[in-house]
C-alpha cells in the first residue's frame, strides 16, 4: 500500500515529539519495508522535505515559532495536499488534533482513517483563552462524528466520544520494544521523568514542587529528567531558581533514545509520570517492560498502572500528594513486585505486534488494494 499519515510532529521538531509521534515512528519502522509510508507533518524552522529512516517527510505550513500559527498553518496547507495528491495513496491516517482542523473527509474519496489517541476536554479553559478553548472543545466533541473509520488507543479515550452508527473501529495500543522486555532489572538511586518538555500538561511544575519536598526527608535520591522540547529554556530556569541542596541533585539530560534511554531505564529506582492530561503513555509502558514501578496521576487513562499492581496514584495538580506518593514509592519494600506485575502486563505488547494489528487494519478499511 501507498500510506500517508498526516501528523503534527515528528522527529527534529522544534516543539519537540511526544508519544503519538513516537508511536507512528515505531510502527512504521517495521512497516516501511512493505509499503511506501510518506508522513505529512507541521513545518518548523530549518525542516525540509527529505527521507528519514526510509519514511518520507513532508513538511506543510508555514515556518514560525507561534505554535497557534503553526498548526492552523498546517492544517490548511495539509488539507491543500491532501486537494491535489490524496488520490495518490491507498490509504490516509489522520491524526486527530482540533487545534489542526483538516476536515479530510468532505474532499478526498481515498479512505481516511481518523486515529484518536487521547480526551482533552474542559482543560483547554486551563490553557488557553475562553475563546479559543470553546472552539476547540467544540471541534473536540463534533469533528470526529462526520468520519467513517477510526483507531482508538485504549477502550476509555473510545467511550469519550459518543460516534453514531457501525463505523470501523479498532483498538490498537501503543508498544514497547523487545530489548526493553529482556533487560535485566536493576535498582538505581534516582527517581526519573521520561517525556516531552511540557510544563503545564506533563505537570512539571507540581514535580519539581513535589521533589523539593521528598528531598529533604530522603535527601539521597536524586532526580533525572530525560526529555526535550520548546520550553526546556524555561523548565531550565525553573530549576536553576530552586535551592542549592535541591538543584544539585536533579539532572537534565535532554531527548534520549536507543542505548542510551535503555541504561537510564534500567538504571532508575523508579518513574514518576505528574501529567495533568495524559493518553497511554508509552513513558509508562516502557517503565513497565523494564520492571520499574510507576508513580503517576489518578487519571481515568493512567488506571492500568492500578488496575495491573503496577505502581501507585497520586491526586492530579496536588505536589504533596506527589511528594508522599514518591516518599511512599521510595520506602517500599513491594517497589521490585510492582515491577514484575508490570513487565507481565506488558509482555504481549511488543511493537512488531502493534504494527501487525495496524496494518491488518488499513488492508481492511483500503479494501485490500494493490500498491500503486
Amino acid at each position: 500500500m501507498k500510506i500517508l499519515h498526516l501528523l503534527y510532529e515528528s522527529r527534529g521538531d522544534y516543539y519537540g515529539i511526544g508519544g503519538v509521534g513516537e508511536r507512528a515512528y515505531q510502527i512504521y519502522g517495521f512497516l516501511k519495508k512493505r509499503h511506501g509510508i510518506t508522513i505529512l507533518c507541521k513545518k518548523y524552522p530549518g525542516a525540509n522535505n527529505s527521507t528519514i529512516e526510509g519514511i518520507r517527510h513532508i513538511y506543510a505550513g508555514a515556518e514560525s515559532k507561534s505554535l497557534t500559527r503553526t498548526l492552523l498553518s498546517y492544517a490548511y496547507h495539509a488539507a491543500g495536499y491532501v486537494k491535489q495528491h490524496g488520490h495518490e495513496y491507498d490509504i490516509i491516517i489522520e491524526e486527530f488534533s482540533p487545534a489542526t482542523p483538516t476536515f479530510l473527509h468532505s474532499y478526498t474519496k481515498t479512505p481516511v482513517i481518523l486515529q484518536i489517541q487521547g480526551y482533552t476536554g474542559r482543560l483547554y479553559f486551563n490553557k488557553y483563552n475562553p475563546l479559543f478553548a470553546t472552539v476547540l472543545c467544540l471541534l473536540e466533541q463534533f469533528r470526529p462524528r462526520a468520519y467513517r473509520n477510526f483507531i482508538f488507543i485504549d477502550e476509555h479515550t473510545r467511550s469519550r466520544f459518543p460516534l453514531s452508527g457501525n463505523k470501523p473501529t479498532a483498538i490498537i495500543p501503543n508498544g514497547v520494544s523487545d530489548e526493553l522486555l529482556d533487560m535485566p532489572c536493576q535498582e538505581g538511586e534516582y527517581v526519573l521523568y521520561l517525556g516531552r518538555i511540557d510544563i503545564y500538561g506533563k505537570g512539571l511544575d507540581i514535580l519539581l514542587a513535589a521533589y523539593s519536598e521528598f528531598a529533604r526527608s530522603v535527601p539521597g535520591m536524586g532526580l533525572v529528567i530525560a526529555g526535550d522540547g520548546k520550553e526546556m529554556r524555561k523548565f531550565r530556569a525553573m530549576v536553576d531558581d530552586l535551592p542549592e541542596d535541591i538543584r544539585k541533585n536533579i539532572k537534565l539530560t535532554g531527548w534520549l533514545s536507543g542505548r542510551t534511554k535503555q541504561e537510564i531505564l534500567s538504571n532508575a529506582s523508579f518513574l514518576v509520570l505528574p501529567s495533568r492530561h495524559e493518553v497511554q503513555g508509552i513513558a509508562v509502558l516502557e517503565a513497565m517492560a523494564a520492571g520499574k514501578a510507576v508513580v503517576a496521576s489518578d487519571l481515568p487513562e493512567l488506571s492500568y498502572i492500578l488496575g495491573s499492581n503496577a505502581g501507585i496514584c497520586f491526586k492530579s495538580g496536588d505536589p504533596m500528594s506527589l511528594a508522599r506518593a514518591i516518599t511512599d514509592m521510595a520506602e517500599s519494600t513491594e517497589r521490585s513486585q510492582m515491577g514484575a506485575n508490570g513487565r507481565a502486563w506488558v509482555k504481549d505488547l511488543p511493537w512488531n505486534k502493534v504494527a501487525e494489528k495496524f496494518e491488518a487494519f488499513l488492508h481492511t478499511v483500503a479494501g485490500r488494494r494493490s500498491p500503486k
